[in-house]
């Protein structure tokens, strides 16, 4: 109340209100217990908990001698804006030597999941006073125009602007003389400034997702750019002063408007990658037409020229726009104009003009496939994760288009792939076309009218016909043989039939029964809507089993069986309906419909066989395989694999993995769960979501990686001798009471035991060097390092598991700034062209391998990813730094290693010594 009676105005009274409680309350909230510390050695982390501008004013105030030393801060502006200012404001005179100045947004979300952007709207103009701020980062905020500081701060070298409101940037954004990075995607930018082009130390610049329709020809002289993008603009030509940027090694140009590129590109000398994907190309230079770093797809090439002009006062049709997502974007805008859609995870979304009659905000989240989200039949087979787009059931006014990619599976005989979807609580399958982009990688394509969840199927080929009244007739169109034939009065009202064959083979069938003769038909599966009995019998004609013939069989070995649900028994009716006999079929009446099977064989009771081989036609061969890295043997690869891909993946997998030879011959169920467990001394290292009780699970699916990365401890003492232990692979999910394991070991070999194989798992004896005075007892030894020293920090093998779990699509990227040339990245994605993960941990684990023992390699993963703009990641890796630099303090002061302080007087207990 005192500011008001002086004259503030009552909003700036109540921010310094805000101000002077943070003053006398924060030394309560600095002290809560479990909170990581907010300001370790250099960094001041402000955005871990609300309240930081809270936090730092009472910092301010206390004038803490540890402010000087910051030179990294990070603070949340999701945060009231004119506390905010009144933060900032703070900054020059505490935190004079802060280098680094994250103010993102983004960390918050609405309902729907998508990203809110900060409440920044500019900056105090006191912020040019820091002389030493190299890194500023406004990321996820509302910035209209840029603040008038950033251009007088001389010193800085990385500006990141993404996802903000910026129209235009100023002319005196070219007087920043060490400026090496710019990025300004997501933003609203029509022109570009022509002092642009003085940035002559300007590295890499990102000006993608804007709304650029030209480029200033001073872009030219950016002479050390290396990196350009200016994807998902309008731009409909290129300046030919491109061709000044000798030192381009990366420009991507897709989803543009452009109609030409000019010939000067071709000889750029260092360009490695050219990307034009979807543009308006009709004709491009031979130079670059046959140049392998050249990407062209989604142009009219050698098409005709668009037709004329129309006439005065006809109206136009808006370009469709196009959005390419980034792996940290889980969500886009869509409005009644249109768009067309790539996701990060591949999958293709066009959604016509007038789908929506307003805005929509739309999410997806890619799932891991587990029998719970996946709903398959006895024959099916899953050929792609579960894809969630929402907002649930919200109807469309127009049918968007879904693109889905997958590997088409090896036998594709009598079988079809088709998208299912859950629609009103129940799973329905959607009219599925199949479309080329490579000859191993096909797009399911379909229409969806709501959003809902989604996945690709293979299954038997079906057919269906609606019955009327009338009777019609229904056949396989895998299996002419097979028909149906409905006669008039079989209903009262139409009814939907559906129809599936599956192809069976007949040496599996002799080998069963041991019987050379034996042979069986394909089998038949007849279902419908509406009441489960026809008003009339109805026809079911069947092929007689292979070698078999109406006028040489003998009656007595010929069986029809039924399938009778729903306990899945299978029962010999052949006594119960009259078979109607000719030289190739067997015809039958039924009044409804399950599963059909005609055998042919001696054995008289056949119900309990039937069963059997049902069974082993949905069981896949597998086999079970556990490899330690060769570098480092307490990563464990364990994968469940079909037996025809075994010996292709071990030849990929043994350059940098060895281990004992794959289990024996097993047998699964699609969708069968089942779990490792580590045995003998050995344990998982990290809790992990997808662990239960230490013993990890999986979901076998044999069209889809079933592989999983462990890192494995061990309690025992490695110093002695090395740790011989094993994994042992167990069928179904992990019991509530996981059995000892010797109780486990007595029940391996029962006939319903779960366990399926054991493979033996070594962690070689750790060689500790003895430290100096020290007797036998006693020895400093430090775990296996990757990258870096301890003195300064590493990384472990498991830390860049961690990252490469993180990067995503945006690793080619990553290594790119890596200085990896480009055509390992492609060899990387043909060999893994199935597999992303694959692509990321071998492109990860081969840099890191090559840079064992060098210095700096550390600080390049760290620059690469901040180049790439992962600086989320980038933190991290600088958190692990930090930390192992404090166990490694703690470790040497706990050895007596430390050097002797001159400056320290001796302590009582060494004086008494």
């Amino acid at each position: 109340m005192a500011a008001v009676a002086e004259g503030l105005e009552p909003e700036a009274a109540a921010t310094e209100d805000a101000a002077q409680d943070a003053v006398d309350t924060v030394d309560a909230v600095d002290a809560e217990p479990g909170d990581p510390p907010l300001l370790v050695g250099s960094r001041l982390s402000l955005d871990l908990y609300p309240g930081g501008c809270q936090r730092l004013l009472h910092l301010c105030a206390r004038q803490s001698p540890q402010l000087l030393e910051v030179q990294f801060m990070q603070l949340s502006s999701h945060e009231d804006p004119r506390l905010l200012e009144t933060t900032l404001a703070q900054v020059p005179c505490s935190l004079r030597h802060l280098r680094s100045l994250v103010l993102r947004g983004g960390q918050q979300r609405d309902v729907l999941g998508a990203c809110l952007r900060g409440s920044l709207t500019t900056l105090p103009a006191g912020l040019s006073g820091l002389t030493h701020l190299a890194h500023l980062d406004l990321s996820f905020n509302s910035l209209e125009t840029l603040p008038g500081c950033i251009p007088q701060m001389h010193g800085l070298s990385t500006l990141l602007l993404s996802h903000n409101h910026l129209s235009e940037l100023p002319e005196a954004l070219g007087a920043l003389p060490a400026l090496t990075f710019l990025y300004v995607t997501h933003n609203c930018l029509r022109t570009l400034p022509k002092a642009l082009g003085a940035l002559s130390t300007l590295q890499c610049l990102d000006l993608s997702q804007n709304l650029l329709d030209t480029l200033p020809p001073e872009i030219g002289g950016l002479s050390s750019l290396t990196e350009l993008n200016l994807a998902s603009n309008r731009l409909q030509s290129l300046p030919a002063s491109l061709a000044g940027l000798r030192s381009l090694r990366l420009l991507v140009l897709h989803s543009n408007l452009l109609t030409s590129v000019p010939t000067s590109l071709a000889h750029l000398p260092l360009l490695t990658r050219l990307d034009l994907r979807d543009n308006q190309l009709r004709d491009v230079p031979p130079e670059l037409l046959d140049a392998p770093f050249v990407r062209l797809r989604g142009n009219p090439l050698g098409e005709a020229p668009p037709a004329l002009p129309s006439p005065p006062g006809t109206p136009t049709i808006p370009e469709m726009p196009r959005l390419f997502l980034n792996s940290d974007l889980d969500s886009f805008l869509v409005t009644p104009q249109g768009c067309s859609v790539t996701l990060a995870c591949g999958v293709r979304l066009q959604f016509p003009a007038g789908a929506t009659a307003t805005p929509v905000s739309i999410r997806y989240r890619l799932r891991l496939p587990e029998p719970r989200l996946v709903p398959l039949g006895p024959h099916d087979s899953l050929l792609s994760h579960v894809l969630e787009l929402q907002p649930h059931g919200v109807a469309f006014q127009q049918e968007v288009g879904l693109w889905l990619l997958f590997v088409p599976p090896r036998a594709r005989r009598c079988r079809e792939v088709v998208v299912r979807t859950l629609n009103d609580d129940s799973w329905s399958d959607l009219e599925t076309h199949l479309e080329e982009e490579t000859p191993k990688r096909l797009w399911a394509h379909c229409q969806v009218p709501h959003f809902s969840w989604f996945l690709v199927v293979s299954r038997p080929v079906s057919n269906a016909c609606l019955v009327p009244p009338e009777g019609t007739l229904l056949y396989s169109s895998g299996h002419p043989g097979v028909k149906v034939t409905f006669p008039p009065g079989a209903t009262d009202e139409p009814r939907q039939v559906y129809m599936q064959v599956v192809r069976v083979a007949s040496g599996e069938l002799r080998a069963l029964l041991e019987e050379p003769g034996a042979a069986a038909s394909p089998l038949l599966c007849l279902s419908q809507s509406g009441p489960p009995s026809f008003l009339q019998p109805v026809t079911v004609q069947l092929p007689l089993p292979p070698g078999v013939t109406g006028l040489s069989l003998d009656r007595s070995c010929l069986h029809l069986l039924y399938r009778t649900p729903p306990e899945a028994t299978w029962d010999d009716i052949t006594t119960q309906v009259a078979l109607e006999l000719t030289h190739l079929y067997a015809r039958f009446r039924v009044t409804h419909f399950s599963w059909y099977w005609l055998w042919y064989t001696a054995k008289t009771r056949v119900e309990g066989l039937a069963r059997k081989a049902w069974e082993r036609l949905r069981l896949h061969r597998v086999s079970l395989i556990a490899l330690q890295r060769r570098r480092d043997p307490e990563q464990v690869l364990l994968q469940c694999l079909p037996l025809s891909k075994v010996d292709a993946t071990l030849r990929r997998l043994l350059e940098r993995y060895r281990g004992p030879e794959p289990s024996d011959t097993v047998e699964m169920f699609e969708g069968e769960k089942f779990f490792a467990a580590f045995e003998k001394g050995i344990d998982v290292d990290a809790d992990r979501p997808d662990c239960v009780q230490g013993r990890v699970c999986f979901v076998f699916y044999s069209h889809l990686k079933n592989v999983k990365e462990v890192y494995v401890t061990t309690t025992l003492d490695r110093q002695a001798q090395a740790v011989r232990g094993q994994v042992s692979f167990y069928r179904g999910a992990v019991p509530e009471d996981v059995p000892e394991e010797a109780e486990a070991a007595r029940h391996r070999k029962g006939t319903d035991s779960p366990w399926m194989a054991t493979l033996p798992i070594k962690l070689p004896r750790l060689r500790g060097s003895k430290a100096p005075g020290q007797g036998q007892g006693t020895s400093l030894s430090l775990a296996p390092l990757n990258l870096g020293d301890a003195e300064t920090g590493f990384l472990t093998q498991s830390n860049l598991l961690n990252v490469a779990g993180r990067l995503g699509p945006d690793w080619p990227a990553v290594a790119l700034h890596l200085g990896m040339p480009y055509r390992e990245l492609q060899r990387i994605r043909h060999e893994f062209r199935d597999d992303l993960d694959g692509q990321i941990r071998h492109m990860l684990f081969s840099w890191a391998e090559r840079q064992a023992g060098q210095p700096g390699a550390v600080g390049r993963l760290v620059q690469a990813l901040e180049q790439s703009d992962r600086l989320d990641v980038a933190e991290e890796v600088r958190a692990v730094l930090e930390l192992g630099r404090q166990k490694y303090e703690d470790s040497i002061q706990r050895t007596g290693l430390a050097p002797p302080d001159p400056s320290a007087s001796p302590s009582p207990e060494s004086a008494q010594a």
